[in-house]
């Protein structure tokens, strides 16, 4: 396929979207930094099914988490001081945080409780923290985005050790924002938002990285955000202002276009229903999940729920 032809362009449909009665048109901190300061009656985020095939959703600008059922009634599992961006599920059951104001959280979902994993490093506060990812091992990858961008290029991105330890891959990112293993959890490929683009960072024997690499590269206001990857071997990313998620070969050659049917504002996906094989995709600004079918199981450990 050339570069300058268009992909297939796949369908999605509304699959649910936040009830009125659970909306908050209200300023907040977060709307006052990213908004404008402009009411915001929610903005949803970090797609996670758990095992029983709960969807876990978050609310940033009002820290709030949701839980939606597979008969697509919602109900709030907590509420507290705090900006909850990424969601990962741990194989104990609880839910990872990546949380801006807070840093990494964890949620226990049956007793509402949330308490801190890792709130800062080296006695300093992480600059705001955004996505995060298990590795089959354990290990947890994250982004530490705050407002960094190409003016700023010092986003970071760590790795916390199964066994406690915390390793900076690299400090010189442009806005890191969502990430993906390769399959052979050989390679970490990160979003950098503000770059417009996805660079690959190979995961040495040694713990450390070397020859990052710009993997592919996109256009528009925003950029990409969230990612996930399938067995065929392509990658997934939800664009933040494109309205679609764009489907990678692994060459990072174009694939197919996964249109939203509703705003462009797409952040972030994850797979599930039968055979794991539907995409749940955030459309923040109109507080939707978009449902679209894929032709591929996706992979990446316990966040893709399959039934």
């Amino acid at each position: 396929m050339s570069w300058y032809a268009p992909p297939p362009m796949v369908d999605s449909q509304v699959h649910t979207e936040m009830p009125a009665s659970l909306r908050r048109r209200i300023v907040t901190e977060w709307s006052r930094a990213n908004k404008r300061g402009q009411p915001v009656d929610c903005f949803l985020e970090g797609p996670c099914f758990d095992q029983t095939g709960n969807l876990f959703v978050v609310d940033i600008p009002h820290g709030r988490i949701f839980r939606i059922t597979p008969a697509g009634a919602w109900g709030l599992v907590v509420e507290y001081d705090g900006e909850p961006n990424g969601l990962a599920l741990h194989p104990d059951g609880r839910l990872f945080v990546a949380d801006y104001k807070n840093g990494i959280m964890a949620l226990d979902p049956a007793a509402g409780r949330i308490e801190p994993v890792l709130t800062r490093r080296n006695s300093e506060r992480f600059k705001g923290v955004n996505d995060l990812i298990f590795a089959r091992n354990g290990d947890l990858y994250f982004t530490d985005q705050g407002q960094t961008g190409l003016h700023d290029p010092t986003g970071r991105v760590f790795r916390l050790c199964a066994d406690g330890r915390l390793d900076c891959l690299i400090a010189n990112a442009p806005s890191p924002n969502g990430l993906v293993l390769s399959r052979d959890e050989d390679v970490l490929f990160v979003a950098m938002t503000r770059d417009n683009s996805i660079w690959r960072l190979p995961l040495l024997a040694d713990g450390s990285t070397s020859k990052v690499g710009r993997f592919a590269s996109f256009h528009g206001t925003s950029g990409p955000d969230g990612m996930a990857a399938d067995e065929a071997g392509n990658m997934l990313v939800a664009h933040a202002s494109l309205g679609a998620v764009f489907v990678l070969g692994p060459q990072g050659e174009p694939v197919a276009r996964i249109a939203s049917c509703r705003g462009r504002t797409v952040t972030n996906l994850t797979f599930g229903g039968p055979g794991g094989r539907s995409l749940f995709i955030t459309e923040s600004e109109t507080g939707t999940v978009l449902r679209a079918a894929w032709t591929s199981s996706g992979i990446g450990g316990a966040s893709s729920f399959r039934n």
